[in-house]
């Protein structure tokens, strides 16, 4: 389910993903870069801005409009909007960490990426403390954005920022720039879409009682939500909950690569504790269920008021079969129940599923299958996946539908007979989540810039 008839497709481009696939597919295209690897990827993004306020120029719009599109038969001076369907939206995406800087400016405080950067743990030893510079610089770059003809731009509230403490007392500093910002972007014809939370917890709530892991993030995260709904929603009409909920957990609690470093051996390397088996699960649930919250707040107190729209945006890391044997079909789709399919259950209020589903709590079809090398790998994941309430529950009923599918493709593979095993994609992957049969499972390089 996917709400709404125009799209946001993103024009921004980063030389380190040149080789992924371009970002396609739902009512509203956005293309985000993902964080799922050594880093943060959206730090490569602020010298892109610095460079087009120095030098912007129209064709940049239709070069980036040849990437989104794909390899088009005639010259890309050719594409003009004409090519589009009507109302189809034309936009850039970022998130705060990406691009505000001004780290420890007005009252801001650490998130838990301002930790990680600063230990050293970003692919390139770099930090967010300056970034694009956004805060300082946003009425160049709404100028930009205007003149290259964008209509909307998706942009995330920092939390640390807004709310430094992580809960209670608003930092009017961080309430002046985001209406600042709004109110520049409408100023200019542009669409506001906000994110309210992309991957930068605030550190203080991390240190107090372990973040994610926690079913004290719901509520916090839902008073964050608020703030925002209450100051911006006069103004903000497209919301999105969560960035990529189905993959914060990976890179954060399985692989170890990103903030705060939660892993076990062998999934993950050199974390600071954590178990691989366990701790994504219950971070994903967490992140949904606060979802669902929001949502369930927006719709019941603010969008009667306000009429805007809210939703949540997944990466959609879809997976195909490398050959048309069975064994690789199957992997394909149970790799795709587990990378998308619980996220989205629970997003679109898990009705209508396949049989059996609602009883396992909205979780994908595939987490069922019990047996194979998955099975005494890891005494099957089904058992680590968190039920989300009943379906006919208040919180999970209509969770709200999609906001953003950001996608990128791969093949899928399980060979019959390969001595091994399946080879582990990730703790959340399709081998040893369902018990795969014996065999490989493959996917696109996930190499983080």
């Amino acid at each position: 389910m996917i709400h709404g008839s125009t799209s946001v497709t993103s024009l921004k481009s980063s030389p380190t993903r040149a080789h992924q696939s371009p970002v396609i597919a739902t009512a509203r295209q956005e293309e985000q870069q993902p964080v799922v690897g050594r880093g943060m990827a959206p730090l490569s993004s602020s010298g892109v801005l610095r460079r087009l306020r120095a030098q912007a120029t129209p064709r940049l719009l239709t070069v980036l409009l040849a990437v989104v599109v794909g390899v088009a038969p005639r010259s890309a001076s050719a594409i003009t909007r004409r090519d589009f369907p009507e109302g189809f939206v034309f936009g850039a995406g970022s998130s705060a960490f990406q691009v505000e800087g001004a780290a420890a400016e007005d009252g801001r405080a650490p998130s838990i990426w301002d930790t990680f950067t600063h230990e050293g743990y970003s692919y390139d030893g770099s930090t967010a403390d300056v970034s694009a510079d956004q805060y300082h610089h946003y009425k160049e770059d709404v100028k930009l954005m205007h003149a290259m003809g964008l209509d909307a731009y998706r942009f995330s509230i920092a939390w640390p920022r807004l709310i430094p403490d992580g809960r209670g007392e608003i930092n009017a500093k961080g309430l002046e720039y985001y209406n600042n910002l709004v109110d520049e972007l409408i100023l200019h014809g542009i669409q506001p879409h906000a994110t309210i939370y992309h991957f930068d917890l605030p550190q203080v709530l991390q240190d107090e009682y372990g973040g994610l892991l926690s079913p004290r993030f719901i509520e916090d995260y839902t008073a964050f939500a608020e703030v925002c709904f209450k100051h911006f929603g006069d103004r903000v009409k497209h919301w999105v909950t969560l960035n990529e909920p189905n993959i914060e957990p990976i890179g954060s609690y399985d692989q170890g690569s990103q903030p705060p470093r939660r892993c076990s051996y062998p999934f993950g390397k050199n974390c600071t504790g954590g178990d691989s088996s366990t701790e994504p699960y219950i971070a994903a649930h967490h992140l949904l269920l606060a979802h669902a919250s929001a949502v369930s707040l927006y719709r019941n107190k603010y969008q009667p008021i306000q009429g805007g729209q809210i939703g949540i945006t997944l990466l959609g890391w879809w997976h195909e079969p490398a050959t048309n044997t069975s064994e690789d079909a199957a992997a394909a789709s149970r790799m795709n129940d587990f990378h998308i399919g619980w996220s989205v259950h629970a997003s679109v209020g898990v009705r209508g599923l396949p049989a059996g589903d609602a009883e396992q709590g909205g979780r994908p079809a595939a987490a069922s299958f019990r047996g194979g090398v998955g099975e005494s790998a890891r005494v099957l994941r089904l058992r680590r996946l968190q039920p989300l309430p009943h379906p006919t529950g208040p919180i999970v009923r209509g969770g709200g539908g999609i906001e953003g599918l950001l996608r990128r493709c791969g093949r899928s593979e399980s060979t019959p007979g390969h001595h091994g095993g399946p080879r582990r994609v990730s703790s959340m992957g399709a081998g040893e989540a369902a018990g795969a049969p014996e065999g490989e499972l493959r996917q696109p390089s996930r190499r983080h810039p």
